[in-house]
């Protein structure tokens, strides 16, 4: 995966295409809240930093529910 700028605005179908997934699920993501993003017009931006957070934070909940399921087979 390439690098994030994270000063850059991206939009939906950069941040779904980055992330391989669907502009809907991009969408979801938004409206819960899970994905901070900014209104322009009838479109949303979402910020290099804020993408780059996202993606951190899913790394590290995924690794520690690894970690919660290796525990509990013990």
């Amino acid at each position: 995966m390439a690098p994030i700028d994270q000063d850059r605005l991206w939009t939906v179908a950069e941040v779904a295409e980055h992330m391989r997934v669907s502009n809907m699920t991009v969408y979801r993501l938004i409206k819960s809240g899970d994905l901070p993003a900014i209104r322009v017009g009838k479109n949303y931006r979402i910020r290099g930093k804020e993408l780059a957070d996202y993606i951190d934070a899913s790394f590290k909940r995924v690794a520690s529910e690894a970690r919660d399921v290796a525990d509990e087979a013990r």
